[in-house]
């Protein structure tokens, strides 16, 4: 069984994971817990339910997930070895369903009668491929819409775009829609636009969060003209069949050598836009930690910092380091996760 990121995994028990990354053990898959049936989880958040006729979801927020799973379900927090602590995961023999982003988009447009919605999303996927050599079939849908519990007056429009090449193509055609004035997709973070999410990074203020995020690309706004809305529309680029490897490896040790901070310059950022976002990076000072001097890898699990910096930029990072020893080499990298320092993370363009 292949599965790669933003694949959908469904359980008996009413449970929607997302697919996260590409490196899983054997026989099971890492994931993040998106949705739970109303019928074992509720929440209190406001923004959490989802549905479809008597289909009733409530999607988790923060850390409502873990806490969820510990106390009802730990089987799906699976304890990995090579890193020596638990990983929200899902073993092949517990799923019931599976759910693809691709599969899903060609099932809503081919649809006899499509709502405001799914004409939004083909009017989206018209402009962006116009004179381009991406193609709708190069998409898919993930989030509400590709769980089919969407609504129509608050739901975003979420695509994915695979093949490395098409994602490049794409984010230049954006950036011409952004800078053309008739154009009925904006960036989201341009100033004309409404959008801009609360920040809680203690270490990244408003102004460096918004100049970050408006020249990411991949983070739109769409004028319906049907409806009267703006409807956000986010691209998640993700990596092809061919350019997936499975790196894991259960003799890899990844132990933590502890929190360190540092100013460095990055020396390769072609894996940014996937998730995780890899960079490669050259120490220049280490403000607090280990003083290594060698290159360090970062590896970021958090949309905030995916595209954050770009090959030959000098950038401030701040998260827990780890040294991963094999039988072969040994490396560190910086890692930006789910971890209880989460608002201390950092990575920024300095």
């Amino acid at each position: 069984m292949r599965l790669r990121d933003r694949d959908a995994i469904l359980t008996k028990e009413g449970l929607i994971f997302r697919v996260l990354g590409y490196s899983h053990p054997p026989q099971r898959f890492t994931c993040d817990l998106e949705y739970a049936s109303s019928n074992i989880f509720r929440s209190e958040d406001p923004r959490a339910l989802r549905a479809k006729g008597s289909r009733i979801f409530c999607k988790f927020y923060e850390d409502e997930c873990w806490r969820f799973l510990s106390r009802n379900m730990p089987e799906y927090l699976f304890c990995e070895k090579t890193l020596g602590r638990k990983l929200i995961s899902v073993a092949e023999k517990d799923i019931e369903q599976l759910r693809n982003p691709q599969v899903a988009l060609r099932n809503l447009l081919s649809k006899n009668h499509k709502d405001s919605l799914v004409r939004a999303t083909e009017t989206v996927l018209r402009k962006v491929t116009k004179g381009s050599s991406v193609k709708v079939e190069d998409f898919g849908v993930f989030g509400s819409l590709l769980h089919d519990f969407y609504h129509l007056s608050y739901s975003d429009i979420d695509l994915t775009i695979y093949v490395r090449h098409k994602c490049h193509v794409l984010l230049d055609t954006l950036g011409r829609l952004y800078e053309s004035d008739s154009s009925v997709i904006k960036n989201e973070f341009d100033k004309r636009c409404q959008f801009a999410k609360q920040i809680r990074f203690k270490n990244l203020n408003i102004s460096e969060f918004l100049w970050h995020q408006r020249r990411k690309f991949i983070y739109g706004v769409f004028h319906d003209d049907e409806t009267g809305r703006l409807v956000k529309v986010e691209f998640e680029p993700v990596r092809d069949w061919p350019d997936i490897l499975n790196e894991y490896d259960p003799k890899v040790r990844i132990s933590n050598v502890g929190w360190i901070r540092m100013h460095a310059k990055v020396a390769r950022a072609a894996d940014s836009m996937f998730m995780p976002s890899v960079y490669e990076v050259e120490p220049i000072e280490i403000l607090e930690g280990l003083k290594v001097k060698e290159k360090v890898r970062v590896v970021s699990y958090l949309e905030e910092f995916r595209l954050q910096a770009f090959e030959d930029e000098l950038i401030y990072v701040e998260g827990n380091l780890e040294q991963v020893k094999s039988a072969s080499e040994s490396l560190y990298q910086i890692v930006l996760t789910f971890c209880p320092k989460y608002y201390e993370q950092c990575l920024k363009v300095v």
